[in-house]
């Protein structure tokens, strides 16, 4: 595809300076630049890191822990389908 593009003109001279290197077009240093770069800034930012703390809660007084029907009635109420 061809399109018109305005480099900035220390991109512009580091591309060449690139290219003269590397003895390759000048058209393919910026393809590959490009490339690189627009990974790079297309990649999403990492996740910041979330952390919670656990505490010992216990177990209620007065319930049942072997009835489950009960804590479930007692939870859920005793009309709840």
């Amino acid at each position: 595809m061809r399109t018109t593009l305005t480099l900035d003109a220390d991109v512009a001279a580091k591309a060449k300076k690139g290219a003269a290197k590397l003895r390759r077009p000048f058209k393919e240093v910026i393809n590959a630049a490009l490339r690189i770069g627009l990974d790079e800034v297309l990649k999403p930012a990492p996740a910041k890191l979330y952390r919670t703390r656990g505490r010992p809660l216990g177990l209620r007084p007065g319930l049942n822990y072997d009835d489950v029907a009960g804590l479930l009635a007692h939870s859920e109420g005793e009309d709840h389908p």
